[in-house]
């Protein structure tokens, strides 16, 4: 059954290469992807263990990020190697995380050469996984190495149940090759017994990222960025954030409306990829709106910016009044609503929430508000404006919501160092 997905990957590799190759997200590191690193990529192994904490993106390795302090307390002298999939992670690794962690490398590719190759080089002692990042061939090579592997922030999709079985069935089941499964809550647990997980390495423990929404914290107004963007001070910001194709000639036209009634209002529209600025920037003008780029400091002095810089949306979510934010409108699945709610601000999303359950369920109510549609959310924005105290209120709410569902580091890293005691 192993060699049956060994097989099944390497062709599979074959087929999807030029792909892999090209794509913007995919297209960087091809030497570490194989599983070969150059001197000094790697650090030389300390007095402690190696921990190899493995995300597939840039928000998957800030959802990990609290976990670094815990183990180099819980563990001195020990090495942290992150890995991720995409140039975008690998640039967080390397810029916004790099004095946290000893490297930063891309994520070798699902071949039984590639991870084998990479668990020899890297030599970890604990290798963890998170969300569903079950890749067979890593797991198996890490555990023929005597690699514990451990699986955080862990989830299964409901809906995908039957592929995973059925996957397992023909490959054999990687899960009975892990060591522990540290998951976000009950049915996310109960999902994992259901697929195979021994029953004594399964424990719920929470959810990291919220974590790191409580360690940020609310921050002070960044000045700097406030210039650059060109918003007076007592001018209101509307921030939505990480916004797809097809969501902002909605937000736009719910923007229009409520100039009509709040022309102090302000929008800043920080697009999930920068380079739809330019579109984002023609669509507000076909609306009749004056916009301008955050990277050319707004010299337009439009009342609609588009944030295309990399790395500064949780630094404008300081600044905002009303938090939109986008994936939510679309069949994307939503993005990261708990960011601004830590920030202290409170926090609108669509329908369309079906990646981030766990977020709805901890926000809505306490901070956070799903809206149905574009009327719906001029509605509540209209409504929110008009009361200033009632923002202000919900924000203390949102910020309060998101420090206490944290704790999660903290008992993952004590499972861990059972796990290694063992």
């Amino acid at each position: 059954m192993r060699l049956l997905y060994v097989l099944a990957s390497y062709l599979l590799f074959a087929v999807l290469f030029p792909v892999l190759s090209l794509h913007r997200k995919t297209r960087n590191g091809l030497r570490q992807r194989l599983g070969y690193y150059a001197p000094g990529e790697l650090p030389p192994r300390g007095e402690g263990p190696t921990f190899w904490l493995h995300g597939a993106s840039a928000g998957d390795l800030l959802a990990l990020s609290p976990m670094f302090a815990p183990l180099r307390a819980r563990f001195p002298g020990c090495r942290i190697v992150l890995s991720t999939m995409t140039d975008s992670g690998f640039m967080m690794g390397r810029g916004r995380l790099a004095k946290e962690v000893d490297a930063v490398v891309y994520a070798p590719y699902d071949l039984w050469g590639a991870t084998r190759r990479a668990v020899r080089a890297i030599q970890p002692d604990l290798l963890v996984l998170e969300y569903t990042e079950i890749w067979p061939n890593l797991i198996r090579a890490a555990k023929r190495a005597g690699v514990k592997v451990t699986l955080t922030n862990g989830r299964f999709s409901p809906g995908q149940q039957g592929k995973y079985r059925l996957l397992f069935s023909l490959i054999g089941n990687p899960l009975r090759d892990m060591a522990l499964f540290l998951m976000r809550g009950e049915d996310e647990a109960e999902r994992a017994l259901a697929l195979g997980a021994p029953g004594e390495r399964v424990f719920v423990t929470g959810n990291t990222k919220f974590d790191a929404l409580a360690a940020v914290g609310p921050g002070q107004e960044d000045e700097t960025l406030r210039g650059a963007l060109g918003i007076k001070a007592g001018e209101r910001v509307w921030i939505a954030g990480s916004t797809h194709e097809g969501e902002e000639e909605h937000l736009l036209g719910v923007y229009r409306r409520l100039l009509d009634v709040h022309p102090d209002l302000r929008l800043v529209i920080a697009p999930r990829y920068i380079d739809r600025a330019g579109r984002i920037a023609a669509l507000a003008r076909e609306a009749g709106l004056s916009v301008g780029l955050r990277s050319r400091g707004n010299e337009e002095g439009g009342r609609v910016v588009v944030l295309d810089t990399m790395g500064e949306l949780s630094r404008a979510y300081r600044l905002a009044s009303l938090v939109f934010v986008g994936g939510s409108f679309t069949t994307r699945g939503g993005q990261n609503i708990l960011e601004p709610a830590g920030q202290g601000k409170p926090v609108l999303f669509g329908p369309h929430m079906e990646n981030f359950q766990d977020s709805v369920q901890v926000l809505v109510g306490r901070g956070g508000i799903q809206v149905n549609d574009a009327e719906h959310l001029y509605r509540v924005m209209s409504e929110l404006l008009q009361k200033p105290e009632n923002v202000t209120s919900l924000g203390v709410l949102a910020r309060t919501t998101v420090r206490q569902v944290s704790g999660a580091s903290q008992r993952n890293v004590e499972h861990m160092a059972r796990v290694l005691a063992r």
